[in-house]
C-alpha cells in the first residue's frame, strides 16, 4: 500500500470523507453532501432516493427522516443499506455499505432543533410518502400545526436519525483514459481492523 497517498492519504476512511466532503463544499454549486440512498423492501425490491448527509462520526454516517415513511420501513425492515456522494466538480465518489440502527436520542434533538422553523413545522405536518390531495392541503395541515406548535415546537416522534456503520468503503478518483484510481476498506464488524486494497478501475 505504500503507493497510496495525495488524496487517498491516512488509514482512517471516515477522515478521508470528511477531508472529501469539505473539499466538495467548496467546489458543489448545491448540496455537496447529498447522497444517493439505497435500500430494499420486503420483496427485495430496491429503491433509491437522494438524502442529505448530516454527520460523518468517527466510525458512522447519519442522516435524518420521517420514521413513517417507505424509507425508514425498508431501512427499519432491511437493516442494512448502501449509498453513494457523487462530485462532478472533482471528478469523485465514495460508495458505502453497512448496517443500520435509529437515531433517536439527544444527537436528533439538537439537530432538529438547529433547522429552520419552517422545516420544523414541516416535519410535522408532512405524512412522508402517504398519498396527499394537493399542496393546498399540505399548506393546511402546515398552518394548523403552527397554530397548534408555535414558535418552538419539539421533535416529532414520528421524525430522526439513522446511523450507518460500514463494512465496506470504497473511494473513487478520475483518472486519465477511464484508468481510474479505487480504493476499498473493508471489514467484518465495527471494531475489527480494514482491510485496504486498491481495485482495478
Amino acid at each position: 500500500m505504500s503507493e497510496r497517498g495525495g488524496i487517498f492519504a491516512g488509514e482512517d476512511p471516515f477522515a478521508i470523507a470528511r477531508q472529501w466532503l469539505a473539499e466538495a463544499e467548496t467546489s458543489e454549486p448545491n448540496d455537496a453532501n447529498a447522497i444517493a440512498l439505497a435500500t430494499v423492501d420486503s420483496h427485495g425490491l430496491p429503491n433509491v432516493r437522494m438524502v442529505l448527509l448530516k454527520e460523518i462520526e468517527p466510525a458512522a454516517f447519519v442522516f435524518y427522516t420521517n420514521y413513517e415513511s417507505a424509507k425508514a420501513g425498508e431501512l427499519d425492515g432491511a437493516g442494512k443499506a448502501a449509498f453513494v456522494l457523487h462530485w462532478k466538480s472533482l471528478r469523485r465518489q465514495i460508495r458505502v455499505r453497512g448496517t443500520v440502527s435509529r437515531e433517536d436520542g439527544p444527537l436528533a434533538d439538537e439537530y432538529y432543533a438547529s433547522r429552520s422553523l419552517k422545516s420544523r413545522l414541516g416535519a410535522w405536518a408532512s405524512r412522508q410518502s402517504q398519498p396527499l390531495d394537493s399542496r393546498a392541503a399540505l399548506m393546511a395541515e402546515v398552518a394548523k400545526v403552527t397554530a397548534r406548535l408555535g414558535p418552538n415546537p419539539p421533535r416529532p416522534p414520528f421524525w430522526g436519525g439513522y446511523r450507518i456503520v460500514p463494512s465496506e468503503i470504497e473511494f473513487w478518483a478520475d483518472g486519465a483514459f477511464r484508468l481510474h484510481d479505487r480504493f476499498v476498506w473493508r471489514r467484518d464488524g465495527g471494531d475489527r481492523p480494514w482491510r485496504i486494497d486498491r481495485l482495478n478501475p
